[in-house]
C-alpha cells in the first residue's frame, strides 16, 4: 500500500482548522470527501458511487471550495488535494473487510491532521471514526438502511448526519439521524442523445439476482425484441448467477457484451430502444436509469425502491408492479418521446442540482457546529431536514 498526497500545482493548500463558512453563505468550505476503496474516482467501468463522487468533487471545486479526496487509484478529479490509499484499487477483493478498514484508518489520520470544515464519507467502515471528530461528518447511505445495516447506522447515533439518496430509502428507516435527501446526479452534457436506431433493449448493471437480468431476458424474448446485456461479473456470487441463470438464456436475440466503460455505455444507451430495470429489491437509487434517460432512452422498470421517484410513468418510460407486466410496457415504448426523457433528467438529475443539495447541507452542518455551546461538530440537528434537492 502507498499513501501519497498530490496537490495540483499552483493551488492553495488548506490546513489548521480554519472555518471560512463563518463569514457567510458565500464563503468557501474545505470538504474532505472519502470515497470507497474499491474503484478509482471516476471509475473506468463499473462504479456508480465513484461516478457520482467525481461529479460532486468537480462541482464543489468549480464553485470555489477546497476539496481533499481520499480514494484509491489515480487522481482523476479537480480536487486540490488527493490522498491515495491504494495505488491500484483492490477491486478483486471486494467483499473482504481489511481493505475497507485500512482505508478508513488512513482517512481518519489524514482528516485529523487537515482540520477540514466538513467530512463527507461514502464508505461503510469510515463512519466508525467520526465520534469525537472536530469537524461534522455527513454520511451518504448508498446501500441498504434496514436490517443489519440499519442497526449499524442507528448505533452511530449523532456522530454522523445521514443523507438519503431517495425518499424511498429514507422512508424505509425513518428513525435514523437523517439530515436530508439528495438524488444522485450525472453530467447530462456528457451523454449524447441517441435515436434508438438499433432497436434492441438494454440491461446494464451488475449481473446478480437483485438486478433481475433474468427477468429482462425473459420479457424481451416474449416481446420478440432483441436484448443486449452489459455488466460486471467479477464477484463469486455474480459468476455463479451468470453461469447458472444467465448463460443458459444466451443465444439468438440475447447478447452479453461484458462490462461497459464510459464510452461504450453511452453508445449502448443511445442505440437502445429502452433500458430494462427489473430490480428484485428496493434499490435506493439506480444511476443507470438517469444515464439512459439523459441519452433520450426510455426506462421500463419494476416499481421497487426509488424507481417511481426517477421514472415518470408514461412520460419517460413505464413503471410496472409485476414482472408479467414488463412485456406490455415494452410494446408501448414507441409512445415515449425521447426528448422528454432528456428534459426530465436535465431538470432534476443534472450535476448542478446534486451539487446544490450537498453544498447547502455542508454549509448547514458547518454553521450548526460553529454555534456557541454546540459541544461538538457532529452536525446533529433537530427538526426537519436542512435541504431537499429537486
Amino acid at each position: 500500500m502507498s499513501m501519497l498526497e498530490t496537490p495540483r500545482p499552483g493551488l492553495r493548500q488548506l490546513g489548521g482548522g480554519s472555518a471560512p463558512w463563518r463569514n457567510g453563505a458565500s464563503a468557501t468550505l474545505h470538504v474532505a470527501v472519502v470515497a470507497p476503496p474499491w474503484y478509482a474516482v471516476p471509475p473506468e467501468g463499473y462504479g456508480g458511487i465513484e461516478s457520482m463522487l467525481a461529479g460532486l468533487v468537480d462541482g464543489l471545486v468549480a464553485r470555489g471550495h477546497e476539496v481533499t479526496l481520499i480514494a484509491a487509484g489515480r487522481h482523476g478529479t479537480r480536487a486540490q488535494r488527493f490522498v491515495e490509499v491504494y495505488e491500484t484499487p483492490p477491486s478483486d477483493r471486494l467483499g473482504e473487510a481489511l481493505p475497507e478498514v485500512v482505508h478508513a484508518a488512513t482517512a481518519a489520520r489524514v482528516i485529523r491532521d487537515l482540520g477540514v470544515d466538513v467530512v463527507h464519507d461514502n464508505t461503510l467502515a469510515g463512519a466508525l471514526t467520526a465520534r469525537g471528530r472536530t469537524a461534522p461528518t455527513v454520511l451518504t447511505t448508498h446501500g441498504a438502511v434496514t436490517g443489519e445495516a440499519g442497526r449499524y447506522l442507528a448505533h452511530l447515533g449523532s456522530a454522523v448526519s445521514l443523507v438519503a439518496i431517495s425518499e424511498a430509502q429514507r422512508r424505509s428507516a425513518p428513525g435514523l439521524n437523517w439530515l436530508g435527501r439528495v438524488h444522485n446526479g450525472v453530467d447530462v452534457s456528457s451523454f449524447p442523445v441517441g435515436r434508438g436506431e438499433d432497436g434492441y433493449l438494454l440491461f446494464l448493471g451488475r449481473l446478480c439476482p437483485d438486478k433481475g437480468a433474468h427477468l429482462a431476458i425473459d420479457a424481451a424474448r416474449v416481446a420478440g425484441v432483441p436484448i443486449v446485456l452489459a455488466g460486471k461479473v467479477t464477484e463469486p456470487s455474480e459468476r455463479r448467477y451468470f453461469d447458472e441463470v444467465i448463460r443458459p438464456r444466451l443465444g439468438p436475440g440475447v447478447c452479453y457484451v461484458g462490462e461497459a466503460d464510459a464510452v461504450m455505455k453511452r453508445e449502448l444507451y443511445g442505440a437502445a430502444s429502452a433500458l430494462l430495470f427489473p430490480i428484485c429489491w428496493d434499490e435506493p437509487f439506480g444511476l443507470v436509469m438517469v444515464e439512459a434517460m439523459a441519452c433520450g432512452t426510455p426506462v421500463v422498470a419494476l416499481a421497487r425502491g426509488s424507481v417511481p421517484e426517477v421514472v415518470v410513468d408514461g412520460v419517460t418510460g413505464f413503471v410496472v408492479r409485476r414482472p408479467q407486466e414488463l412485456v406490455g410496457a415494452i410494446r408501448r415504448i414507441p409512445q415515449v418521446d425521447r426528448a422528454a426523457c432528456r428534459r426530465h433528467v436535465a431538470a432534476h438529475f443534472d450535476l448542478p442540482v446534486m451539487v446544490d443539495g450537498y453544498e447547502e447541507m455542508f454549509r448547514g452542518v458547518a454553521a450548526l457546529a460553529a454555534q456557541p455551546g454546540s459541544g461538538s461538530r457532529s452536525g446533529t440537528r433537530a427538526g426537519p431536514p436542512l435541504v431537499e434537492d429537486g
